[in-house]
């Protein structure tokens, strides 16, 4: 048995994309730990470890200790949680409880700064008119000054200690995060203030200009910032909410002959649940009694209800629309399809985009190389400024270079792109495969199953001018029934409901067809050899229209009594009514469209004339499909290839190309092969998860390109750039406020292809 342990837990207190990198350098040195990923947007860790070197308590202390983090791996009594949704659940309570925290704070930030805010506009109405005199004690900077230094202190060490201890807590394991910016730039701030308030002495300056009012307003955008971020994140998990809200939350179950409700957690393998309707199926199972119609758009995204009956699997949290059913439970819990969804969605929002490691790398530097941009913009304006200039820079340095933009613009719409993929039944594994779909410039369709439905169907059935429809369906149902034959089904399927007769005699004819006596006559069902073989005459009209259905892909039986041909049938796996359009749209944006097949060529060449696919490889074996896979990416390098399969059969051309797209047309969602999975198998959705995808690295170059901007330009003018040539200087309160928003513009930006 395999030590190799590989989970997902929620990770609470993380504040800033220097957290991430922190958690991820220090959890990634512990011994046995294979693989670890942070994702800041989702607050998500990802971790792969070996159990015989080491536990999940050495990880979670390890976390705890680098600052105020919370690994949710237990429950307050420290029972193991194994469920995503319980998981969830305690780590929804606690950011809860954190977020209440921090409104408190806020608060109490914010009526401290009211006091400057008065004196900051008194001042600067004194300062252009005369109407508004400031007090006498304005021109005695010594007593305001004071004022200043006795209300700002507890403002900044009590309403700013969780930012001060946090940087305090990465300094000791010799690291920075964000934090480690704002408490330089407000306490540096502070000291030089007091030190010209208290000890004017020790600094001979003429100027005796304070900066207590920045490092007030500083803390308190910086904290505004972090709470309108924190609301606004809570946002892009909507999708996760609103599948664990689906699920029902008790269910009625046949206890010793009694309808007994109890809630779901108590309902096992193997019990008998009644479904009234109207209600929610609360379990994963199959009908044993009753025969209805589920609405199952909040799974699938496809509206249209689906009939079921005796024997037909159902989903949790599909909606019982008709009748009283009663269902035989299979799954339960985390195994049920539903909490598979939500699995899969909470791990692909946990991973990371290949386009996110460029903002990683710079946020792993940013925190030191800002530093030392402040230091060397102070160094700058002291030799060729004034003391007083260079503490105001070096200042605003510090503070308005925030990487937490930088570290949500991807994970936080790469959230809302695999929601938004969710709702539509489009199950995305990973933020990788997210990216990737957009560059996508061929797919490879297998035929069976997915371009076609998978299943033989009666196209035609036609029927000679003498002879007697309803006896010549009653003799053909008859004499198929008898058979095994795969395309015997789709005929008795095409002709039930008309009588049957007593069949006399029976004989399979392999590779020719069927030989019966049906009321002391002879009939024969099957193809022209057989027919030429018994010496059956076969109408021209009928020759005709035999080869015309063969050109149309149909298999082509006739249908011959006592030696006369009575009717001929076509049959052949029906192309699916989306399957067309989804070709057509893939064209108009310039993705070739391939097609896989075993079939001949013929039937091969019907099919793809039909759907317009130029491009088709017929009576390829199973096995041989991962090598043709392979030989159309070796084409041409830039090619990005998707193969659409049904995940069993098609399983090693799916693990071969660039993308794999799984059609999930089961109850069971963890198609391994698949990077895509399309709840229940309707393809026209390859479009839509293209269309999710290029949306999706849309918004997150968007998100980049203002995140990278707002740094680019911020620093320089931060660092009194233009104060040679214009006399512009940017305030540290100003950078704060501007830092705040730019996290706040990110999610926003990400929320705006929520749908």
């Amino acid at each position: 048995m395999s030590n190799i342990v590989k989970d997902t837990f929620p990770i609470v207190g993380m504040h800033c994309a220097s957290c991430k990198t922190l958690i991820e350098r220090a959890v990634r040195s512990l011994e046995g730990v294979k693989l670890v990923s942070v994702n800041y947007g989702s607050e998500l860790l990802v971790i792969e470890y070996d159990k015989s070197l080491i536990d999940l308590q050495t990880i979670s202390k390890t976390i705890s200790s680098l600052g105020n983090y919370e690994l949710i791996t237990d429950d307050s009594g420290g029972t193991l949680l194994a469920s995503p949704t319980a998981k969830k659940s305690i780590a929804k309570e606690k950011k809860e409880a954190e977020l209440v925290k921090l409104k408190n704070n806020l608060w109490f930030v914010g009526l401290g700064s009211v006091p400057f805010i008065f004196l900051m506009l008194w001042m600067l109405v004194s300062s252009l008119t005369e109407l508004v005199p400031m007090p006498e004690m304005y021109f005695n900077h010594t007593i305001l000054n004071t004022l200043q230094f006795l209300l700002t202190t507890p403002i900044l060490f009590l309403g700013g200690r969780e930012i001060h201890k946090s940087a305090l807590t990465a300094l000791k394991v010799r690291a920075f995060n964000m934090d480690t910016l704002i408490t330089l730039g407000t306490i540096t701030a502070w000291g030089y203030s007091t030190v010209i308030t208290l000890f004017p002495s020790l600094i001979d300056l003429n100027s005796t200009e304070v900066y207590f009012e920045a490092s007030v307003f500083i803390i308190f955008f910086i904290l505004l910032g972090r709470y309108l971020e924190a609301q606004a994140k809570s946002k892009t998990g909507d999708a996760i909410r609103s599948l664990l809200e689906l699920q029902a939350k008790e269910a009625i179950v046949i206890r010793d002959g009694k309808e007994v409700l109890l809630p779901l957690d108590q309902v096992v393998v193997g019990d008998v649940v009644v479904v009234k309707p109207g209600m929610k199926i609360p379990v994963d199972g199959v009908i044993i009694e009753g025969l209805t119609t589920l609405d199952e758009s909040m799974i699938t995204g496809e509206s249209l209800p689906v009939e079921k009956s005796i024997g037909n699997n159902v989903i949790g949290a599909t909606i019982n629309k008709t009748s009283y059913l009663k269902i035989k439970t299979t799954k339960v819990g985390a195994d049920t399809f539903l909490s598979q969804i939500i699995k899969m969605v909470e791990e692909a929002q946990a991973t990371e985009a290949p386009i996110q490691k460029l903002a990683d790398r710079v946020s792993g530097v940013f925190v030191p190389v800002v530093i030392l941009i402040s230091a060397v913009t102070f160094g700058i304006w002291v030799v060729f400024g004034t003391l007083p200039l260079a503490v105001y820079t070096a200042i605003t340095v510090l503070i308005i270079a925030c990487p937490c933009a930088l570290g949500l613009a991807t994970p936080t719409a790469i959230m809302v792109g695999t929601g938004n993929g969710a709702k539509k039944g489009i199950l995305i594994k990973d933020a990788q495969a997210l990216e990737l779909a957009n560059k996508i410039t061929h797919v490879i369709f297998d035929k069976t199953g997915t371009l076609t439905k998978g299943k033989p169907e009666v196209q035609t059935f036609e029927i000679t001018k003498d002879a007697d429809t309803k006896y010549i369906k009653s003799v053909v149902l008859s004499v198929e029934g008898k058979s095994h034959h795969p395309l015997a089904e789709a005929v008795v399927n095409y002709l039930a409901g008309n009588k049957a007769y007593v069949v006399e005699a029976f004989e399979d004819l392999s590779g020719l067809g069927i030989k019966a006596i049906v009321n002391k006559k002879e009939v024969l069902i099957g193809t022209k050899k057989l027919m030429d073989k018994e010496d059956v005459e076969i109408s021209g009209d009928m020759q005709d229209l035999g080869e015309t259905l063969r050109r149309k892909a149909q298999t082509v039986s006739f249908v011959s009594l006592d030696k006369k041909i009575s009717a001929l049938m076509g049959i052949s796996d029906a192309i699916k009514t989306e399957s067309k359009d989804t070709v057509l749209k893939l064209k108009a944006m310039n993705i070739v469209s391939i097609m896989i097949t075993g079939d001949n060529n013929t039937t091969a060449s019907a099919i793809a004339q039909e759907l317009d696919i130029q491009e088709v490889y017929s009576e390829v074996l199973p096995k041989d499909k991962a090598r043709i896979v392979k030989e159309i990416k070796e084409k041409n390098p830039d090619f990005v290839v998707a193969m659409v399969g049904d995940g069993i059969n098609d399983a090693p051309a799916l693990a071969t190309a660039d993308i794999g797209i799984a059609m999930g047309t089961g109850t069971d969602v963890a198609i391994e092969a698949g990077d895509i999975v399309l709840v229940g198998g309707a393809i026209n959705k390859v479009v839509e998860a293209i269309i999710v995808s290029k949306t999706t690295l849309r918004t997150i170059k968007q998100n980049l390109f203002w995140a990278f901007g707002y740094n680019t330009l911020g620093i320089p003018v931060a660092a009194g750039a233009l104060y040679p040539f214009f006399g512009i200087l940017l305030s540290p309160i100003i950078a704060s406020l501007a830092m705040a928003l730019s996290s706040v513009s990110v999610v926003s930006n990400s929320l705006r292809i929520k749908e």
